[in-house]
């Protein structure tokens, strides 16, 4: 069908009516998505990351607390949810009587999907009777993943194996929910397409400058690869503030940066090894100080050779420093 230049402003006041029209009946759009909670018990770390196809949904669908839990809302989200839910887990609540008490006192819960765990690491989730089609959840052992409007039940099915892969290879606690959305979206995702993405982790004294517990909250609102997007934020953000546990050894990225406290890290670790000195520094260059304590580390452990640290070279400083002073 043609569409003449006239007819556009006509049809462009329509949308607008159209839209304004379901703002004042009270109707915002659905937070149809696809998100993960989870936490580290080892690292003290809870988060959410969550797409959609709604600008936005990074900003709205995720909560969370240090030491307390973390809570995803969507589909009809109530976010309400967020606040209230974080209360109850305070307050000593488990998830599923959380979970509980929202089905019995919210009216349009079979309308609602939500996700929650706790400092604990349990998990409750739930997907009304009335979320759109395909809806549903997954949890297992520190994690749910949950999603409606999917493209089906692959979607959750592929975040929870790749958030189990991610844990089981010790990476880092935002990249274990990065790999859960990218695997859900490489499966299909949300059915109506992309647009924002978030994610939010929190941590006790993990934010900056250890003055409150926000470790990472990136937000990308508008976006035709939210997740890829959110990605290399999340690497800027990790490489400027977490650099100890985004690089290896700690981390699972290169030492790309030539210069840092991920390097000071490294010099420690090697003269915990038994090669080269400490240093009090906090920032150290990639320099004659790392390069030969490193290579000798290399030589002494038959390793590849080479002014670089591989995750085999990481793993065995790991292995050969654990527990020594």
């Amino acid at each position: 069908m043609r569409i003449s230049r006239s007819s556009l402003p006509l049809i462009a006041c329509g949308l607008l009516l159209a839209g304004r029209a379901a703002a004042q009946n009270g109707d915002p759009p659905g937070l149809s998505t696809f998100s993960i909670v989870a936490c580290d018990p080892e690292g003290g770390f809870l988060g959410v990351a969550v797409q959609s196809r709604v600008v936005g949904a990074g900003s709205i669908v995720p909560a969370a607390e240090a030491e307390v839990g973390a809570v995803a809302s969507q589909a009809a989200a109530n976010v309400a949810f967020k606040r209230r839910g974080l209360e109850l887990m305070r307050q000593g609540r488990s998830p599923q009587e959380v979970l509980e008490e929202f089905r019995r006192t919210d009216p349009g819960i079979a309308r609602r999907q939500f996700a929650l765990i706790d400092e604990e690491c349990r998990t409750a989730a739930f997907t009304g009777d009335s979320a759109q089609a395909w809806a549903g959840h997954r949890t297992g052992a520190h994690f749910s993943v949950q999603g409606n409007i999917l493209a089906g039940a692959a979607v959750v099915d592929s975040m929870a194996a790749a958030f189990q892969q991610a844990e089981a290879a010790k990476r880092p606690f935002g990249e274990r929910l990065l790999a859960a959305l990218k695997a859900g979206q490489a499966a299909g995702g949300d059915k109506r397409g992309r647009q924002g993405a978030g994610m939010l982790i929190v941590k006790k004294g993990g934010g900056y400058g250890g003055g409150d517990d926000i470790y990472a909250d990136l937000h990308v609102e508008d976006h035709v690869e939210p997740i890829l997007e959110l990605e290399r934020v999340y690497n800027v953000w990790m490489s400027l503030f977490h650099p100890t546990e985004h690089f290896l050894p700690n981390g699972s990225q290169p030492v790309a940066a030539p210069g840092g406290a991920h390097v000071c890290l490294l010099r420690n670790l090697l003269a915990k090894a038994g090669h080269g000195t400490a240093t009090t520094a906090q920032f150290c260059a990639f320099d004659e100080e790392v390069i030969v304590p490193l290579k000798a580390f290399q030589r002494a452990n038959n390793l590849p050779i080479a002014a670089a640290v591989t995750p085999q070279v990481a793993a065995k400083l790991r292995e050969v420093t654990a527990g020594r002073p």
